[in-house]
């Protein structure tokens, strides 16, 4: 299935602000439902600068957790997908009750969506290339 000059424009705006340091959680639901869109997930990823010539992901790829993923985003305010450091614990149990899911995984996700961030902003501070990103990774 063809991806459409909107959905482009989207993954571009990403993208951009992937590297200027300013990826939120809304970004991220963006993401998650274009992979759905798209496909198999393992799949999409090999397509990604970085990851097109590599054999094994550096990550393991769960279909059901990125369903419970994004579950969790929706269940955020605007304002909490925007600026994710404002969820304190009270906030961390109604996403939680609001999910369907448990505190620890809300933490999963904005544990996993702090290293993804941290590490676009490591990469636009350093205008690293593939190779150093692929190192970084343990990959290269």
């Amino acid at each position: 299935e063809a991806i459409s000059e909107e959905e482009i424009k989207r993954l571009e705006q990403i993208e951009r602000r992937m590297r200027e340091g300013r990826f939120n959680l809304e970004d991220l639901l963006e993401q998650f439902r274009q992979l759905q869109r798209t496909g198999p997930l393992e799949q999409l990823l090999k397509l990604l600068p970085g990851f097109s010539g590599m054999r094994q992901l550096p990550i393991a790829v769960d279909e059901r957790k990125i369903k419970h993923f994004e579950a969790i985003i929706l269940s955020m305010t605007p304002e909490e997908r925007r600026n994710p450091d404002i969820i304190d614990g009270s906030r961390k149990r109604r996403i939680a009750r609001g999910s369907g899911t448990s505190v620890q995984e809300v933490n999963i996700l904005l544990k996993q969506f702090r290293m993804m961030r941290n590490l676009f902003r490591q990469i636009a501070k350093s205008k690293m290339s593939e190779e150093d990103i692929l190192r970084m990774l343990g990959v290269g």
